[in-house]
């Protein structure tokens, strides 16, 4: 799914009022009755709400929906900030929700009085929306601090007031700090990186019906992957196949105490449907590698308990490499052969990417269309400190697009960089994610993908997707705390099928 940015999104609302066409108050109208729906299915009807209108279009957002809420008989407070300027929509629905419900309309214009209300009260953040382009001062901030400091519950209109659509410098400017966020046709960039996550909370896209045409034709560089686009990119096995059909990955991995990442990556490449897979370890991890994974190739290094070299590279349709390798010399000179002599795509990973930070020159030996899976930490030591999320995501495709590779940067809404540029952002995962192993068994999908003979960005997403997806369902039977990567290899099955049905 596309979305885009703040200045995109006014430009086709403009282009739905002209073509479709509809009034901009109707479309008003429209995005109030999804949120009214989206609200009822939320909330409990029998707890009290206070919303909070601004002098904008999200505040005529807000009073379109107080007076749904005030007509389906809900104890509703409504209070309308404004310095005696509003949009003329917000003034339409002012008037509107004056003439129905007149007493239940409080006006503030100098200074915030504070209303009274229980600790059950559902505050409805509708004070400013994606257009804000300075901080919030006056009584605005006098309402933002009120909504920060009480116990209730906060739901924001559109984003929460305060934060802006893509890149926030200052989180120390007054921004509401919401529970939920209700956002409208699409997300915003800004909801998909760590920062934001204090003032959004849980956040829901409410298609309004803008204009398909006018989302079609419009470039965006942003995707946020859904499980429609996942499933047509899934290729349908042949009935008349065999092992050699389906690719032979090669996973250079492990080293002495290490044995865990050849296992994990392994399992996990053949959970996805590659033909063969062989490992290349150190001596010290074969037994291991093979009484976990019975169904697994393994090649000895000549040393006991790191990788030193690997020969014959060219006969595997891809290599993985990087999970437990460590950095030993030897295991450096291993890899700087390796690259050397690589010219099909591969993926690499943990020890193969604090290597190649450390000689920077062996980015130059990656093969086009490689696939890095840093996380962040791993992405800085290659690539630079970066003050914030946003410059790192800008950095992602920077580098990305100058060395022709992707980088996955792994976290929450994990983000992938394609060398055209495009920035494709997760939608599956769960913080339980966060644990040991979890990124070798991501290696192993991804090279298993590649191996099958996916295209890099075609492995990419499809790699991240199914990993959180098998997450999530593993979540249904673990928890946040209790979860392992062993559990998303075993729920794998279940997520091809759920993405497939």
């Amino acid at each position: 799914m596309k979305f885009f940015t703040t200045s995109q999104t006014r430009l086709l609302d403009q282009h739905t009022i002209d073509n479709e066409p509809i009034s901009s108050i109707n479309l008003m109208e429209r995005a109030a009755d999804m949120m009214y729906e989206k609200y009822l299915q939320t909330f409990d009807y029998r707890l009290p709400v206070c919303i909070l209108a601004g002098p904008g279009n999200n505040g005529g957002d807000a009073l379109a929906l107080a007076r749904m809420l005030l007509l389906t008989r809900l104890d509703v407070k409504v209070i309308l900030l404004h310095a005696g300027k509003r949009s003329p929509d917000c003034e339409t629905n002012r008037q509107q929700l004056i003439d129905k419900f007149p007493s239940r309309l409080i006006e503030l214009e100098n200074e915030f009085v504070v209303p009274e209300i229980t600790d059950e009260t559902i505050i409805v953040d509708g004070l400013f929306g994606s257009g804000l382009t300075r901080p919030i001062n006056g009584i605005f901030a006098q309402a933002v601090q009120w909504i920060n400091e009480i116990k209730c519950k906060v739901l924001s209109i559109d984003i929460p007031s305060g934060l802006h659509g893509e890149e926030n410098t200052d989180l120390n400017v007054p921004i509401v700090k919401a529970d939920y966020t209700f956002s409208l046709q699409f997300p915003k960039l800004s909801f998909l990186l760590p920062e934001s996550a204090q003032f959004v909370g849980l956040w829901e896209v409410l298609e309004i019906g803008i204009h398909p045409k006018a989302i079609s034709e419009t470039e965006s560089k942003y995707h946020f992957v859904a499980n429609s686009d996942i499933r047509q990119l899934i290729k349908k096995r042949p009935k008349f196949s065999h092992k050699g059909t389906f690719g032979h990955l090669l996973l250079v991995v492990g080293s002495k105490g290490m044995a865990g990442a050849s296992v994990l990556s392994a399992k996990a490449a053949l959970r996805c449907g590659t033909g063969l897979v062989t490992v290349h370890g150190p001596r010290c991890n074969r037994v291991i590698v093979q009484t976990s994974s019975p169904e697994t190739i393994y090649i000895s290094d000549k040393n006991k308990n790191f990788i030193t070299e690997v020969n014959d590279s060219d006969k595997y349709d891809t290599l993985a490499m990087g999970p437990g390798i460590g950095t030993a010399p030897e295991t450096t000179e291993m890899l700087r052969q390796l690259l050397s002599n690589l010219i099909k795509p591969c993926v690499i990973d943990a020890d193969a990417l604090n290597i190649i930070a450390h000689h920077k020159n062996l980015l130059e030996n990656i093969p086009a269309g490689s696939i890095l899976t840093p996380h962040p930490k791993e992405f800085e030591r290659l690539f630079g400190s970066c003050k914030n999320s946003y410059e790192r995501m800008q950095r992602a495709s920077e580098m990305a697009v100058e060395h022709k590779f992707i980088i996955i940067l792994k976290g929450a809404h994990t983000l992938i960089a394609q060398p055209d540029g495009q920035l494709i952002f997760n939608s599956t995962g769960n913080a339980g994610m966060a644990t040991a192993g979890t990124g070798d068994v991501l290696t192993g999908m991804l090279g298993s993908l590649l191996a099958q003979g996916y295209l890099p960005e075609e492995a990419a997403k499809i790699s991240v997707y199914l990993h959180g997806l098998a997450g999530d369902l593993a979540l249904e039977l673990q928890s946040e705390e209790s979860l392992t990567a062993s559990d998303i290899i075993s729920f794998t099955g279940k997520a091809f099928k759920k993405i497939l049905q």
